[in-house]
């Protein structure tokens, strides 16, 4: 007998669905601890209920490459198969829906060849705009479903923010299936967003670092950001343990961006993404970007004195290397790469920092982006103007510790997981 594709996949939901213990839909709110049992995502709890959150909606989805179950199938397409779940439409961030677009790009509006759903383009879209968006699409429900860094200028936690936002002006139901904290969930580290620098790398007041899952965001922002809150439901995972690393999860890693390669890109990014705001490359176009850091005219002098301060966790090799794309593309630069060699004592931001203030100091070539953009990623211009002055590492860090220390209070109203 030959079967259709849709039957096939249908055929597969059902077994995948069944094949993971039942845990009703009201006891999503109330996250056990994790240590210990194994871990399931929110996607896996919903399937596992027999989607009954989305019950007799209109669906549609926000996600992208990382959507995926623990087999790598594309929630979309296991959804799609399922008579159970009513789905419209999918919505698109930054590097698309499945993927395919290189970082500040998109898809753009398309259908999926696979399921045939109409695809829409969110990236760069917020307010009614993007309202617009999901009340031509038809939905009733918004689920979004992404895998997160951790980092407060990565841009889907503010895909996020916005589609809450528009959900709300549109009408719609928010659900949100809640994934790991590749960087643990142990605590808030960094400088937390000035209002006046807000941009699509960071909307609102949260730390660089913020230590919380996605749907522990989408509670902050229903409750403290958002003018008008959205109908919102978090489908929490079981088994998480805030103190465990990605790999710990026992999940696939899907790069949820093109430079975003491995679960050790996370651990350094939250630091290190800050080159990005100056002439060094952040290592794109390399296979290690944001662990190797460089530019023409360096060399181990960098290493040197990376290395005299000590850092916890981490130690920096002197490294050579020729982007094939970005800053220095083709060109043979100097610099380090950061080894990380005790995860636990690893701090992003505290390296970051030194790594910018020792770059300043053995480098005279080193510079800003004349668009101020370290402004905009570290969310104020505290940062560049006090290594400008001549601060040292400990100075930098502790200029944000007031701030910090009031957004960590604000952050704990919100923490669903021990």
């Amino acid at each position: 007998m030959k079967l259709s594709r849709r039957s096939l996949l249908a055929t597969t939901a059902a077994v995948a669905a069944t094949a993971v213990p039942a845990v009703p839909a009201a006891q999503a709110e109330a996250a056990p601890r994790g240590r210990g049992r194994p871990l399931r995502t929110g996607f896996e709890r919903l399937a596992a209920d027999g989607y009954a959150v989305l019950a007799g909606q209109r669906v549609g989805v926000v996600t992208n490459p990382t959507g995926v179950t623990r087999d790598v199938r594309h929630i979309v397409d296991v959804m799609h198969a399922d008579r159970r779940v009513d789905l419209r439409a999918v919505f698109g961030p930054e590097h698309g829906f499945r993927g395919t677009a290189q970082a500040g790009g998109s898809e753009g509006r398309y259908d999926d060849p696979a399921t045939g759903l109409p695809v829409y383009d969110t990236y760069l879209k917020s307010g009614q705009p993007l309202a617009d968006v999901f009340t031509a699409s038809g939905v009733d429900t918004v689920v979004f479903d992404i895998q997160d860094v951790g980092a407060r200028f990565y841009t889907y936690i503010w895909t996020l923010y916005d589609c809450m936002e528009a959900a709300a002006l549109a009408g719609k139901r928010f659900v949100v299936l809640d994934r790991p904290n590749p960087m643990t969930g142990r605590e808030a580290l960094g400088p937390v967003l000035h209002k006046e620098f807000a941009t699509f790398v960071g909307r609102q007041p949260v730390a660089q670092a913020h230590g919380m899952t996605v749907a522990e965001l989408a509670r902050l922002f229903n409750a403290e950001f958002l003018a008008t809150p959205v109908r919102l439901e978090t489908v929490l995972m079981t088994g998480w343990d805030r103190s465990s690393f990605y790999d710990a999860s026992g999940l696939p890693w899907v790069p949820p961006s093109p430079n975003m390669p491995t679960p050790d890109t996370a651990l350094v990014y939250a630091g290190t993404c800050m080159f990005e705001g100056t002439n060094l490359s952040e290592g794109r176009g390399t296979t290690r970007p944001f662990e190797l850091l460089g530019a023409e005219g360096l060399d181990g002098r960098w290493a040197d004195a990376a290395n005299a301060l000590g850092l916890p966790g981490v130690r920096f090799r002197e490294a050579y290397f020729a982007p094939t794309f970005s800053k220095f593309e083709g060109k043979t630069v100097g610099g380090v790469q950061i080894h990380v060699h005790d995860r636990d004592a690893f701090d992003p931001l505290r390296t970051g920092i030194a790594l910018l203030v020792t770059a300043k100091r053995v480098w005279s070539g080193f510079a800003w982006r004349p668009d101020d953009w370290i402004d905009k990623l570290t969310g104020s211009a505290r940062v560049r103007t006090m290594i400008d002055a001549g601060a040292d590492t400990d100075e930098v860090v502790g200029g944000w510790r007031t701030e910090l220390t009031a957004f960590r209070r604000t952050r704990g109203r919100h923490l669903l997981y021990r």
